[in-house]
């Protein structure tokens, strides 16, 4: 046995062998791209935010699907708990029922021929709404070439859209805090916290560091059925994570949010007394924490470390002074996990074969 897994690939030759699209390179860049879309979002580049900025809304809806929705759940994330309005993440063909144009719209779409966002897009621009588009190009950004209350923050194409997401999410902060909805930084306070995300995202590096605890969890995760759990302002963490390893690793994964999930799922997570699923004493439970965290909720986290029936249960802290800072810096863990994880099971990481086939079958039925 010991032969078979020293004659294993390691993450340095699976690297080489399967990462045909570069995410690794992708991933180094993270802060990078964070930081150049901050810095390109502003009133000289884009006048028309003022403009827009002093009108009277209800709210904001984002439109998007998949990696480019994954910003929307960020911003209600930030917004929640400390933003000047509600936001609502629309992945869908259609508009909300409710929703009439004193609702500001961001549809967001990487490539821009997202259909979903296209068509949401297309019912809230013929009932006059005021549509902030972000996009490297396609359909979605030819749109305020024809409608006037349409505006276009363009985007960085040349990679898959979950891995543009430091591109994207930051022009969409960078669009709020313009708008006033979120509050603009303190001075050097981007900075500083761009500096530490860099250290995390080089000492992370799965190919700088082979052999750390990164590649050892994902070994572990390897085998076994996975959970991530963890506070609500987090889900949008919980959430991408899911979806990074559904499509970097191939993986299910099953999320949990406390304190909801302690009024039904402990059960199955059994440890004290009572029936449990089978399947909880093998899963990888990973959990995802930060400084911000109500108190009663830590509590409930470490009650549920206590009595966790699984030998696989790790706790990741989103290091930083802000909500904002601890979701990026989990960004960073979670897509390194899910890069070593595609690669321990032998695929590459940009493969997405489902959903490309999906996409064919759909435009043949056009």
């Amino acid at each position: 046995m010991s032969d078979e897994i020293d004659s294993k690939p390691d993450i340095l030759e699976l690297a080489k062998i399967l990462d045909s699209e570069d995410m690794i390179g992708f991933t180094r860049a993270f802060v990078k791209d964070f930081q150049k879309g901050l810095e390109h979002v502003n009133l000289e580049r884009f006048p028309w935010i003022e403009d827009i900025a002093k009108q009277k809304w209800n709210g904001i809806i984002c439109l998007g699907m998949g990696g480019s929705a994954a910003g929307g759940d960020f911003l209600a994330a930030l917004t929640n708990l400390n933003g000047k309005l509600p936001i609502h993440i629309q992945r869908d063909y259609t508009m909300p029922s409710w929703w009439n144009k004193s609702w500001l719209v961001i549809a967001t779409s990487h490539s821009g021929n997202t259909e979903e966002a296209l068509s949401a897009s297309q019912i809230a621009l013929d009932s006059g709404a005021t549509v902030v588009v972000i996009s490297t190009g396609g359909m979605l950004a030819g749109m305020p070439e024809i409608y006037s209350r349409c505006y276009l923050i363009p985007s960085i194409g040349g990679q898959p859209p979950r891995s543009a997401f430091g591109h994207i999410f930051s022009r969409q902060v960078g669009l709020l805090r313009h708008l006033g909805v979120i509050d603009m930084p303190a001075e050097n306070s981007d900075k500083e916290m761009l500096e530490r995300l860099q250290i995390a995202c080089d000492g992370f590096d799965i190919i700088s560091d082979p052999t750390g605890d990164l590649v050892e969890l994902a070994s572990y995760m390897e085998s076994r059925p996975i959970a991530i759990v963890g506070p609500t302002e987090l889900m949008p963490a919980l959430n991408r994570f899911k979806n990074q390893l559904n499509e970097n690793s191939a993986r299910f994964t099953r999320i949990g949010v406390i304190p909801e999930m302690n009024h039904n799922e402990s059960v199955a997570w059994g440890g004290v007394g009572g029936d449990k699923d089978p399947a909880s004493d093998q899963q990888v439970l990973l959990f995802l924490t930060w400084e911000g965290m109500h108190k009663r909720v830590s509590h409930r986290i470490d009650w549920m470390i206590a009595h966790t029936t699984t030998d696989f249960a790790w706790k990741m802290q989103g290091e930083g002074d802000t909500l904002l800072e601890s979701l990026l810096h989990l960004c960073i863990i979670m897509d390194w996990i899910s890069i070593a994880l595609a690669l321990l099971h032998g695929k590459d990481p940009a493969a997405i074969g489902p959903i490309s086939a999906l996409k064919d079958f759909l435009n043949s039925k056009n």
